[in-house]
């Protein structure tokens, strides 16, 4: 096939062996994500009476990998459209599989926040390059179907961590946790290797020295004819940067994103982190407060899940902001509390499950409205100006509760950062090549 475009080849054929491999593979990569990122909630009770850490000074400690995701996300983000997702992938893989394996050697607050920090700037980079992999490697009928279930991974590493990190605080401590996220991510190492090459997408824009012959390799992988040669560029312009994202086409779109995704990750976050150190607070074994974060997960698994399936039939943006209000909703209601570890659960869950779905939503938006050109470092952008909220969330919640803030009044104060995230996504501009598919 003469001059055909070979990204166009992936968006408008069937999803092959390799596609839906490299799809699951990102999956993967995002639960290990998510484990690693909730491994501190898991450990944090255990931590806080070996220490003796109080709420403001924990509060910190749970958000320092969410601080370095937020400096991941933004300069590994873009340095992923600089030099490939695939290296920016199998790099971050190591940083993380390190840093949770340092971390399970800390001993003092210090030193285990430096261990977290030096992690999150791997997840960060992580989560921007395969947010950016999973919409290269999927065809057009199935992109937000793969970019929901692939966030989906996140609470789905979480449940299957977390039962498993429970047991292992009982029996072994709070240092098993972190050796089980180290080791569980490096198994994935091998797998990105030979299984996921380079995006499709991303040879045939930078067109680095043997891009043909790698993308017709990689198409013959999936089972597509290959092309004889590259189309003429679409222009002359140069390499996409960070300005483009502030031009006057996509600043109202950065902005929004931005607005959408730090508001609603800071109410995400609070529950996340806080709820083993609630529960235990409320009279509850460590073991069984992680049980209820467990059920939180399985509860945003869901959501994301039936998210993506509903995105088949019905615009994401509309999705998303349902469940952005009743995420509002929910997190004011976690705030009343129960004596009843199953009603906790239950309600946990309930909100686990809206506040997750809402943030796979946010991606899908990103992914689909977001440029070839600009998608992983402007997914990096939003994800890592977003991670400030992250940090935020669990730093603020720990303060109001030192001073002395009930349950309620936090959960109420935190519920606002996801009512503001919908009104952001109902005043997000919507670029004519993108509404067919938002």
């Amino acid at each position: 096939m003469s001059g055909q475009d070979p990204s166009a080849i992936v968006a408008k054929g069937r999803m092959g062996p390799l596609q839906i491999a490299a799809v699951f593979l990102c999956i993967l990569l995002n639960a290990v994500d998510g484990f690693d990122v909730l491994a501190i909630s898991f450990a944090s009770p255990s931590i806080a009476k070996e220490w003796g850490i109080d709420r403001a000074t924990l509060g910190i400690v749970l958000s320092m990998e969410l601080i370095g995701m937020a400096f991941g996300s933004v300069l590994i983000g873009g340095l992923a459209d600089r030099v490939g997702r695939r290296p920016v992938i199998l790099g971050c893989t190591l940083v993380m599989a390190s840093g949770m394996f340092a971390a399970s050697h800390a001993g003092d607050v210090a030193t285990l926040s430096a261990f977290r920090f030096y992690t999150g700037l791997g997840i960060g980079g992580m989560l921007a390059s395969v947010n950016a992999m999973v919409a290269e490697y999927a065809n057009d009928r199935y992109k937000h179907l793969s970019v929901t279930i692939m966030a989906a991974g996140f609470p789905i590493g979480a449940v299957a961590g977390g039962s498993v990190a429970t047991q292992l605080l009982a029996q072994f401590g709070w240092h098993s946790v972190f050796l089980l996220g180290a080791a569980a991510t490096l198994s994935l190492f091998p797998l990105i290797f030979f299984l996921m090459p380079e995006s499709i997408s991303y040879l045939a824009r930078v067109r680095p020295k043997g891009a043909l012959e790698k993308i017709n390799k990689t198409l013959a992988r999936m089972g597509h004819p290959g092309v004889t040669e590259l189309p003429p560029r679409a222009d002359s312009a140069p390499p996409a940067n960070w300005s483009q994202l502030f031009s006057r086409r996509w600043l109202a779109t950065t902005v929004a994103l931005t607005v959408a995704y730090f508001a609603h990750i800071m109410a995400f976050y609070y529950i996340l982190k806080w709820i083993p150190k609630i529960v235990v607070d409320m009279g509850h074994p460590p073991p069984l407060a992680g049980d209820v974060l467990v059920w939180a997960n399985v509860g945003g698994a869901c959501g994301a899940i039936v998210l993506g399936l509903a995105s088949q039939k019905i615009g994401v943006r509309s999705l998303v902001v349902v469940c952005l209000i009743v995420s509002a909703v929910m997190i004011s209601v976690f705030g009343f509390g129960s004596d009843s570890l199953g009603q906790l659960s239950r309600i946990a869950a309930f909100t686990g499950f809206f506040t997750n779905a809402a943030v796979v939503g946010l991606y899908a938006i990103m992914a689909s409205t977001l440029p070839t050109e600009l998608r992983a470092g402007g997914t990096g952008f939003v994800i890592g100006i977003g991670r400030g909220g992250a940090a935020l969330g669990p730093i603020i919640a720990g303060f109001l509760f030192a001073a002395g803030s009930g349950l309620l009044t936090v959960s109420v104060l935190m519920a606002l950062g996801s009512a503001l995230a919908a009104i952001a996504v109902l005043l997000l501009p919507r670029h004519r090549e993108a509404e067919a598919v938002v």
